[in-house]
């Protein structure tokens, strides 16, 4: 068995984001729920494509999209304020990540994201993923089949050998259920409780897995 891992939001985060958007918030005297600026958040990036590199005019109108939906009218200083807290923050790896380095099957990532992944993983946890696919790389991106199938060419394994674990029904679960791949939705948030095949912690994961060859 070979288990295949999305990257951002699944492997890696950034803790500060919320924490500092939301400070943004409060300092201009918007009465938000954080729980509801982070649900919001992630109900967008299912409808939103997200480019392998982002920008200022990216988050602009993404941003502008999340603060809407949080009843909130956006302007150009708001739009400031909370590009320049939330900017470059730094990656950090899941606690529960470091768990992974006990299942003894092969572990890749499989991602939308910018080429440099493989160095930002090998930092955070080294040596625990054998290869890193990052869209940039390649031709397609998620939810494209064809970036599915040529990793699945590429590593030379059958979907029934495999398992996927990513924390988007859109762009990780379906496409690969529709290549007959194992898929669980990582659902740290509680988001998603009536989605049957989702675990909370990568903890399950490895009680699922853990005695499967």
């Amino acid at each position: 068995m070979v288990i295949l891992f999305d990257a951002a939001n699944t492997l890696i985060h950034k803790p500060k984001f919320f924490e500092k958007f939301y400070k943004v918030l409060q300092t201009e005297d918007y009465d938000v729920d954080i729980y509801d600026l982070k649900r919001n958040h992630k109900i967008l990036s299912e409808s939103i494509v997200f480019p392998d590199n982002t920008s200022k005019d990216f988050y602009q109108k993404f941003n502008a999209e999340l603060l809407y939906s949080l009843g909130i009218i956006p302007n150009d200083q708001l739009h400031q304020k909370i590009y320049e807290s939330c900017s470059n923050l730094p990656w950090e790896v899941f606690e529960d990540v470091r768990g992974l380095q006990f299942l003894k099957q092969e572990k890749i990532v499989v991602s939308n994201f910018r080429a440099g992944l493989n160095e930002i993983l090998n930092d955070l946890c080294p040596n625990l993923f054998s290869n890193v696919f990052a869209s940039e790389n390649f031709s397609f991106r998620k939810p494209d089949i064809e970036f599915y199938t040529e990793v699945l060419e590429y590593i030379n394994v059958p979907a029934s050998e495999i398992v996927y674990v990513g924390d988007s029904l859109k762009l990780d679960i379906e496409p690969a259920r529709k290549l007959g791949v194992k898929a669980y939705l990582i659902d740290r948030e509680y988001y998603y409780p009536s989605f049957v095949d989702r675990i909370e912690t990568m903890d399950e994961l490895i009680n699922l897995v853990g005695n499967e060859n």
